[in-house]
């Protein structure tokens, strides 16, 4: 079905204007002014809204195979879609880990039949996996997932003969989890006999410290100039990291240096360490417990003001859902990770409303930047000829969190009771209308990503 959106405010390449798009066999075929609506079966007027790219998340986790008590593809896809993300990269932290070419496989297959979203898998690192991460095929797979601190489903590379050969010789980005291990482990014993048991919820803080995440990316952003690897830093948590990198921008569907070169180490903020931070322990408790920690407010700001000086370059979210019974359980206990997949454009708007980024930079950070960061084929901007990856919001409607409109399996959200000045009204996935109203199409699936590498 062929369909013409007029009407709508578009938000795309640093711009806004009132435009018409025609969306035919799932790819953008024209934009313009006054299109002809008998062009299109169908007409879906948007005055007042806005038009925009969907988001595409390149940090996510799914957990399926293995973890489906907590979430499964099927579920988190439908997430993501309500909340406008029309595309997502999932992490390989499932079990089994995706360690082998034939695990990878599988992820592709569950997510060909039942992924509402469109859908990518990292292939994972570990110690003694080399041969299978160069099997990798650079075209059809977002990236090599380098556990640099252990987290989640301990995928830990630690093995510096390891890292040094993985990073000399890796065919595609390498996207990594940076804190670093022994920091960690010393401060969490040094609380443990501290407090013993009864800690205060905002200890994570200072056990996965800046420290940690410092000398952990530092090691990582060496590493990739040392051997000319292209990395991507993920979930940068603190103030004192953005100085590694250099700010970027987009030219030709690349990122590049002020000296016009390609940006070799790029990376990623997420919506959670812009939203929250340590004095939200008080009331959230395990409920933001994630790695890498949430930090102090000023750590918040930081992240943020590099975002708008290009230092880092996307936006994402580390949704990592589990069950509210594991997360009620004692701090030492209580896994890390939040639900977020439903939320993150919501609040990146919410923050837009408040002056603090415009709604041009939202959709560069969390859409256009990602598609070149990746290198992701014919996605992420709305040009004639691409992906019809969009999604209209009404930024005069609300949305407000609760456990009824929650998608994603676990059924809980950090930001219940919340209400956002925003709703995603319509999501497109590769032409389809998979989401329109508060009502799911899931007649059509969503597509493998490609890459141009």
């Amino acid at each position: 079905m062929s369909t013409l959106i007029v009407n709508a405010r578009v938000v795309n390449e640093n711009s806004v204007q009132e435009l018409d798009v025609l969306i035919e066999n799932g790819h953008i075929t024209k934009i313009g002014s006054d299109l002809q609506s008998n062009a299109a079966d169908r007409v879906i007027d948007a005055r007042g809204k806005y038009l925009m790219p969907g988001v595409i998340d390149d940090q996510v986790h799914f957990r399926e195979p293995g973890l489906t008590h907590k979430a499964n593809i099927y579920m988190e896809a439908r997430a993501a879609v309500a909340g406008g993300v029309t595309s997502f990269m999932e992490m390989p932290n499932t079990v089994p880990n995706t360690l082998t070419q034939p695990l990878l496989q599988d992820k592709y297959d569950i997510a060909a039949a039942t992924s509402l979203a469109n859908y990518s898998f990292f292939m994972g690192a570990s110690n003694s996996n080399y041969d299978e991460v160069m099997k990798t095929d650079v075209t059809e797979v977002c990236g090599i997932k380098i556990f640099m601190g252990s987290s989640t489903g301990n995928m830990l590379v630690d093995a510096p003969e390891v890292l040094e050969k993985l990073f000399a010789n890796a065919p595609c980005l390498i996207a990594t989890h940076c804190e670093d291990e022994p920091t960690v482990r010393q401060r969490m014993e040094l609380y443990r006999e501290m407090y013993g048991e009864n800690v205060p919820y905002n200890i994570h803080a200072l056990i996965r410290n800046e420290e940690a995440c410092l000398k952990s990316s530092s090691f990582a952003t060496s590493l990739a100039h040392k051997n000319n690897t292209r990395l991507h830093i993920l979930h940068i948590s603190t103030g004192d990291e953005v100085f590694l990198f250099e700010p970027g921008n987009r030219s030709n569907g690349q990122i590049l240096l002020s000296n016009g070169l390609p940006k070799l180490v790029t990376a990623e903020a997420c919506v959670h360490h812009l939203w929250f931070d340590a004095e939200d322990y008080h009331n959230l408790g395990n409920k933001i417990k994630c790695n890498p920690a949430i930090k102090a407010p000023h750590h918040k700001e930081a992240i943020l003001q590099a975002v708008l000086d290009n230092r880092i370059d996307v936006i994402a979210t580390d949704h990592a859902p589990h069950t509210m019974e594991e997360k009620k359980q004692h701090y030492w206990q209580a896994p890390s990770g939040l639900p977020l997949v439903q939320h993150t454009l919501n609040v990146m708007l919410e923050l837009s409303r408040q002056g603090k980024i415009s709604i041009e930079r939202v959709v560069e950070k969390m859409s256009h930047a990602v598609a070149d960061c990746f290198q992701i084929r014919e996605r992420g901007y709305i040009r004639e000829g691409y992906w019809a990856d969009l999604i209209l919001v009404d930024t005069e409607a609300t949305t407000t969190v609760s456990p009824d409109n929650i998608e994603s399996k676990c059924g809980w959200s950090p930001f219940e009771g919340t209400t956002f000045h925003s709703q995603v009204t319509h999501t497109f996935v590769s032409g389809h209308l998979a989401f329109e109203n508060g009502k799911f199409d899931e007649s059509i699936k969503g597509k493998r990503l490609n890459f141009s590498r």
